[in-house]
């Protein structure tokens, strides 16, 4: 990036955790929505020479936006750099690195975050301050969130995992997708729904619309929960969901419903990405739960729900046919 309107945010700090650690979490773009709290979705698109290009969606101010994104993963030099392949206005280009580096002595090992960004109007001293404030505010919170995870002591594998099911369906696609798509009525047609609350717009920058969710659900053990969610539809095909709001153990969560058209039946999948507050498993699930145990117990609570959606799924799929 070249010209007068070149701009920096740079942040630095130390961690107690292995510079190859909080690498391998940055370098792995299909972990950022469990790291990252405004990031929603991630899709890997392709690689190259220059890069693995993907595509995120982001929650800003209530409004889903979107770009695409060129990366390179150094893992020799523990280094990560970003670009944004068109980026919007007030940006004409906006790029990125992070830098990890390991000291070899007892002293901390470092981690450093560079944004390097140019304005379509150089001269618009407002979009700049503010920009630069936002943009220390991301840095610090997702340097902060590196080093969190980074630094944990239990086994990451068990505080930030997925898990996909797969079922067959017999009935059409356009009717299992309806079924997931129509959430406004689940407090009819699933009865661990108890209370559903529905906003739908445009998401910004993608050909998607965003609904977003607040939605009461009951628990085997006939308590309540809220929780409120965005979720990316894409017509006929896949329903992207994550959590803004979790309950206790959960820290993120988020996923994908994909619906694929094979002959009269449907294959259905729902894929769960799931990080664990670890300072909050004892108090959610008991004394003594070790993080491998509450995975457990997290992953067979929301595969039950899913396959209970898919089931009623799969009636009404059935009754379309029939009719």
């Amino acid at each position: 990036m070249t010209g007068t309107g070149n701009r920096l945010a740079e942040l630095t700090t130390t961690t107690t955790a292995p510079a190859g650690r909080a690498y391998g979490l940055v370098a792995d773009v299909t972990l950022w929505p469990l790291l990252f709290t405004p990031c929603l979705h991630v899709d890997l698109l392709d690689g190259g020479p220059d890069g693995d290009r993907f595509r995120m969606w982001v929650l800003s101010g209530g409004t889903v936006r979107s770009w695409a994104s060129v990366r390179q993963a150094d893992d020799a030099a523990l280094r990560v750099t970003f670009r944004q392949e068109r980026p919007a206005p007030p940006l004409s280009a906006a790029a990125g690195t992070w830098q990890f580096e390991g000291s070899g002595t007892e002293q901390p090992d470092r981690i450093a975050l560079t944004n390097a960004y140019e304005l379509t109007d150089p001269a618009d001293t407002r979009t700049a301050a503010f920009l630069a404030q936002a943009l220390e505010r991301h840095n610090t919170e997702e340097v902060a969130a590196v080093r969190y995870w980074a630094e944990r002591p239990e086994d990451l594998d068990d505080l930030l995992f997925s898990f996909t099911d797969e079922v067959e369906i017999d009935g059409p696609a356009d009717a299992v997708h309806e079924f997931l798509y129509r959430a406004d009525l689940w407090p009819e047609r699933l009865a661990h729904v108890t209370r559903l609350e529905l906003e739908t717009s445009p998401a910004e920058g993608a050909d998607v619309e965003q609904q977003t969710l607040e939605m009461d659900t009951l628990s085997p053990d006939g308590s309540v929960h809220t929780s409120r969610s965005v979720r990316l539809c894409f017509p006929g095909e896949r329903i992207v969901f994550h959590q803004t709001s979790v309950p206790r153990p959960l820290r993120a969560h988020g996923g994908v419903w994909s619906v694929v058209a094979d002959g009269s039946r449907t294959r259905v999948s729902v894929r769960h990405d799931v990080a664990l507050d670890p300072e909050a498993i004892e108090s959610a699930l008991g004394a003594g739960t070790t993080p491998s145990r509450a995975r457990a117990t997290v992953q067979d609570l929301l595969r039950r729900n899913s396959l209970r959606t898919l089931e009623r799924a799969g009636a009404y799929a059935a009754e379309r046919a029939a009719a």
